[in-house]
C-alpha cells in the first residue's frame, strides 16, 4: 500500500518518473492532465465540461478537479495505492485530498519533489518544442511557466514539508540515475518496490 505524490517543474522529467515509479510499486499513476485529455478527446460529458473551461482560457475549477480525482481513486486498481501527478495544485485541493484520504483511513506516504536547474529545464523544453514543432514555446513563455509553477506549488511544498513528507530529488542526469535516486530515498523511508526496474 504505497500512496505517493510527485511534484516538479515543467521539463523536470516528472511524467517519465511517474510511469517508472508506478511500475516499480505496482500502483496506478493518476495524472489529472491525462484524465482531462482522455475525456476531452473522447467527448465525454466530463470532457465537454473541461473543454469549455480550457477553450475560455480558464483553469478547470477545484470542484471539478476534486470530483475527477475522487472518482479515479475510487476505482479498484487504486485500492492498493496510487501515485498522484498534477494534483493537488492548490492548498484547497490539498485540503480536499486530506478529507478524501481521511474518509478511507489512509494518508500519503511521501511527496517526491523533483528539482532541476531552471536554465537546464528551459534548454530541455526549448529542444522539445523544436522537435515537436511548438513555435509558441519560447524561452520567455517557458520561464513564465516556471515562475507560475514556483508560485503555485511553493505553498503546497511548505504544507507537506511541515508534515515531514517531502523527499527532494535532483532531477538532472540520466533517467535511470534519477529513478535510482528516488527509489533509494523512498527505501530509506521504508517504502520498498514490488520488484526492480
Amino acid at each position: 500500500m504505497t500512496r505517493l505524490l510527485l511534484i516538479g517543474p515543467p521539463g523536470a522529467g516528472k511524467g517519465t518518473q511517474a510511469t517508472r515509479l508506478a511500475e516499480a510499486f505496482a500502483i496506478p499513476a493518476v495524472s489529472t492532465g491525462d484524465i482531462f485529455r482522455f475525456n476531452v478527446k473522447n467527448e465525454t460529458a466530463l470532457g465537454l465540461e473541461v473543454k469549455a473551461f480550457i477553450d475560455a482560457g480558464a483553469y478547470v475549477p477545484d470542484s471539478l478537479t476534486n470530483a475527477i480525482v475522487k472518482d479515479r481513486l475510487g476505482e479498484a486498481d487504486a485500492a492498493a495505492g496510487f501515485l498522484l501527478d498534477g494534483y493537488p495544485r492548490t492548498t484547497d485541493q490539498v485540503a480536499e485530498l486530506d478529507r478524501l484520504l481521511d474518509a478511507d483511513g489512509t494518508k500519503l506516504d511521501a511527496v517526491v519533489l523533483i528539482t532541476a536547474d531552471t536554465d537546464e529545464v528551459v534548454s530541455r523544453l526549448l529542444k522539445r518544442a523544436e522537435e515537436q514543432g511548438r513555435a509558441d514555446d519560447t524561452a520567455d513563455v517557458i520561464r513564465h511557466r516556471m515562475d507560475v509553477y514556483a508560485e503555485q506549488t511553493a505553498p503546497l511544498i511548505d504544507v507537506y514539508t511541515s508534515r515531514g513528507l517531502v523527499v527532494t530529488i535532483d532531477g538532472l542526469g540520466a533517467v535511470d540515475v534519477v529513478t535510482s535516486r528516488i527509489l533509494e530515498a523512498l527505501a530509506d523511508r521504508g517504502l520498498h518496490t514490488t520488484d526492480t526496474i
